[in-house]
């Protein structure tokens, strides 16, 4: 038998880590631990911030391309139109609808409330607009059989931070036809996390244009248009703004004052990425009808 004899330069004892050695290891690992949890927060904070300027941008897009198609047209009447319902007296009609392309409060007998409106103390102002057309703002036909048209009044207007419309059959309105108590006229959402919405109108005035081009000579507020109108003016150009915020919780340090148009700068309430939407429409029929009447 062989016996093993440790050599004298080998240990009795197995060597280890020094305390000291563990209290530095256990510290490097708390700062790349540290450092991990800090680039994991910044990540889902970045893409939170991606997520709600994507929102809020695409958001942007669709509700200022849908509102330009369903104002472009505001004020059409066409007398020559074959789809156009003749259930009433169609050139009084037309002369009605041409004058009232924006539609004030007191314009129709069954409804003498409804009209634009200007928001009060930065409030969202309301905007009603009246054409002729196969469908209201919502798509529905209002009782008319497909493809007819007929004068529309389309109402938009924002509550409980959403945009929302609604629609009517215009001779209801004005008392030339019964009202069918069967038609929805009930407001839809366009966009949600709309938290103002603003207008100005662009009125046309040959005496300070010096010609008959139906070029907007000022912009104007809702709750003047009522003097400009009986003045001998008439709006042949919209402007609106509108205040979106983009969606989830981003929280900011401080929350960015917006000023829409000519009202007042506001900072919104609340955690979230906001962003102001401005266009201006030319109401080309309008345009038009100026024009002709070469005032």
């Amino acid at each position: 038998m062989v016996t093993h004899v440790p050599s004298q330069s080998q240990s009795p004892y197995q060597s280890g880590f020094t305390l000291i050695e563990l209290m530095i290891a256990l510290a490097l690992g708390l700062v790349i631990s540290g450092a991990v949890i800090q680039v994991m927060v910044s990540s889902r904070v970045t893409q939170g911030v991606n997520q709600a300027v994507t929102s809020v941008q695409e958001n942007g897009r669709f509700v200022i391309s849908r509102l330009r198609q369903d104002i472009l047209m505001t004020g059409r009447y066409d007398l020559l139109e074959p789809k156009l319902n003749n259930a009433v007296d169609v050139i009084e009609e037309a002369s009605f609808v041409q004058n009232h392309p924006i539609v004030l409060a007191g314009d129709f007998i069954s409804m003498p409330e409804l009209g634009t409106s200007q928001g009060n103390s930065g409030a969202s102002d309301s905007l009603v607009v009246g054409l002729q057309a196969s469908a209201d703002c919502r798509g529905n036909r209002l009782g008319y059989v497909q493809g007819d048209e007929f004068y529309v009044v389309n109402h938009y207007f924002v509550q409980d931070n959403a945009l929302r419309c609604r629609g009517f059959d215009g001779r209801v309105l004005r008392g030339k036809l019964p009202n069918n108590d069967l038609i929805d006229n009930n407001a839809e959402i366009i966009l949600d996390d709309v938290y103002s919405f603003q207008a100005l109108y662009g009125i046309t005035d040959s005496l300070l244009s010096g010609n008959n081009a139906g070029r907007p000579v000022r912009y104007v507020r809702a709750d003047e248009l009522g003097v400009f109108l009986a003045n001998g003016s008439q709006v042949v150009a919209l402007r609106f703004a509108l205040l979106l915020r983009g969606d989830g919780e981003v929280k900011l340090t401080t929350n960015r004052a917006h000023r829409l148009l000519n009202e007042a700068a506001v900072t919104p309430i609340g955690n979230g990425l906001f962003k102001p939407f401005e266009t201006t429409i030319t109401l080309r029929n309008m345009k038009n009808t100026m024009r002709n009447r070469k005032l």
